[in-house]
């Protein structure tokens, strides 16, 4: 009985070992893509009266400003649609954005990109990309919002 303690305990011990080496191998996979592929990461940039956002500064007027040598956008995302519709940038150039929604959950997908928060209303969402290709992104939204959410899309164009 004493010898099958100490093989149980073995086994045990090998996979408490195993468990922290897949979750220590995790944490560098996370670590090496969110530093090196250009990952985005959206984060809360504050909060906003959902039912003063189409109101409100800076969403009141939905529109990307160029500052200095970047773009800044703000964008609403509303059912079923995306406020500005269209955003034009330069290729090689840092974007921000800042996006809230007025109604419902959406999501701000970007096709042949990593961008995609979803965008809570009342929640300001901030993130930052460069776009490194011209060409149309189309904008898709990922989280269901009502019964024309499959025709709910904007497009960020990048220039040369």
């Amino acid at each position: 009985m004493q010898d099958n303690h100490k093989v149980v305990e073995a086994y045990e011990r090998g996979w408490l070992i195993f468990g922290l080496a897949m979750i220590l191998v995790f944490i560098v996979i996370i670590s090496y893509t969110v530093l090196n592929r250009g990952e985005t990461i959206s984060r809360g940039a504050g909060q906003i009266d959902v039912a003063t956002v189409r109101t409100t500064s800076p969403f009141a007027n939905p529109r990307v400003e160029q500052v200095g040598g970047e773009y800044v956008a703000y964008v609403q995302a509303f059912a079923f649609g995306y406020l500005p519709a269209e955003i034009k940038v330069k290729k090689g150039v840092k974007v921000t954005f800042y996006i809230t929604s007025p109604d419902v959950q959406h999501g701000f997908y970007v096709e042949g990109t990593n961008i995609n928060p979803q965008i809570i209303p009342g929640e300001v969402t901030k993130l930052e990309y460069v776009f490194k290709k011209a060409g149309t992104y189309r904008i898709v939204c990922n989280e269901y919002c009502g019964i024309s959410h499959a025709q709910m899309f904007g497009k960020i164009v990048v220039e040369e």
